[in-house]
This record gives structure tokens, C-alpha cells and sequence, in this order.
């Protein structure tokens, strides 16, 4: 992710860790930004199993080691000048399947725990889609219409950082539930927030920056 598509976790949090994790690993001249962006994929599996066999304190840690190292792949790349288009779309494609991995394994705890009816398994297929969709609207909203939304509740109330951490704060308080509705309605409306701008963007003739 570009840095000026920081999120707020991500800035304050997450790169006090990364940073010095890249420049340690920066050592090693084997070790490239790939395989950390499947380092941080498999994290997320590990934490969406945990989350599904009834450890939520663990799969929320593990969540935010996955989001951590999801910094440290860019920060290495950068460090050792080997970013590449490529490299930007496997950790995007990754990430995608971890949070579903993670929200999936999320869902399996709240059926786990006997909550499995109808009106709790929307909440969580509603956050997963809404996690989604995030993703997908900002990078469309660049492609096709060349809009970066990089402030305000459009820009950060649902980046990628800020969902892993409520992820992991709802898993250490062992909330899966109420964690799953958070997660629902704060992605749903940012993704019609960006909807909105979008759509003034085009009917004004501006861009929004």
C-alpha cells in the first residue's frame, strides 16, 4: 500500500514495529519482501483458525502481527530498493484472502458458540463483504476515476490497519460478535461514503483530494 494510503494504525502504531523489523531483515539479502507478504498471509490464517477453534485472544494478537507485517514488506522492498508491480499486486491479492481467512474464521467462533442463527451469520457474510469492498473501492475509485481518498472518514475509518486492530481489541475481550457488527457497519459505510463522494466528484467536475 502506498504510504500516503496510511491508515491511522498504521502510521501512529504499526510502523514504530516495522520499520525496525525491515531494517533487520534488510541484513539478509535472501529474505525478500515476498516472502514477508506470505509470512503476513499465513499469520492471517493462523489467526483466522484460532479465532474458529475458540482462542480469540490468540487470533486477535495474531491478526495484529499479520497487519504489522504487512508493513514490513513494503518498508523492505523500499529499503532494498526491489519494489515491483508485481510484488504490490501479490500482497494485495493476499491481503484479500487473509481477511477473509480472519473474518471467516470469526464467523465459524460465533456458530461455534451457538450463535450460528440467520441474523448473525449476515452480520458477519456484511463484514466480510464490507472488508471487501474497502479495498475494491479505492482501487477503483483511483483507477477509473483518479481519486485518492486519504482523509476524513472516507480515508482512514475502515483502512485494513484499522480493522485488524478492532479485530484484535474484539479478540481480547473475547466480543467476536459485537466485533463482527463493528466491523460490519464501519467498512458498509465507509464503502457508501466513497460511493457518495465519487458520485459528487463526477456531477461537480472535481476531483476530491
Amino acid at each position: 500500500m502506498p504510504v500516503e494510503w496510511d491508515g491511522i494504525v498504521s502510521r501512529y502504531i504499526n510502523r514504530k514495529f516495522s520499520r525496525p523489523v525491515a531494517r533487520f531483515l534488510a541484513r539478509y539479502p535472501s529474505i525478500t519482501p515476498n516472502h514477508i507478504s506470505l509470512l503476513s498471509f499465513f499469520t492471517a490464517l493462523a489467526s483466522g483458525l484460532a479465532f474458529y477453534l475458540c482462542y480469540p485472544a490468540l487470533g486477535g494478537i495474531l491478526s495484529q502481527i499479520a497487519s504489522i507485517l504487512d508493513g514490513v514488506d513494503g518498508d523492505l522492498a523500499k529499503l532494498t530498493f526491489r519494489t515491483s508491480p508485481f510484488g504490490g499486486f501479490l500482497d494485495a491479492m493476499l491481503d484479500r484472502y487473509a481477511d477473509a481467512a480472519i473474518l471467516a474464521g470469526m464467523i465459524g467462533a460465533v456458530i461455534n458458540a451457538g450463535l450460528g442463527n440467520t441474523t448473525s451469520i449476515l452480520v458477519g457474510l456484511t463484514a466480510l463483504f464490507g472488508s471487501l469492498l474497502v479495498s475494491y473501492s479505492r482501487a477503483r475509485a483511483a483507477s477509473d476515476l483518479k481519486l485518492t481518498f486519504n482523509r476524513g472518514f472516507s480515508g482512514y475509518a475502515a483502512n485494513r490497519d484499522v480493522r485488524l486492530f478492532v479485530i484484535m481489541v474484539g479478540g481480547l475481550l473475547n466480543q467476536i460478535f459485537m466485533t463482527l457488527i463493528i466491523v460490519a457497519i464501519l467498512t458498509n459505510l465507509n464503502v457508501l461514503a466513497r460511493i457518495w463522494i465519487c458520485w459528487k466528484s463526477t456531477k461537480q467536475g472535481r476531483q476530491y483530494t
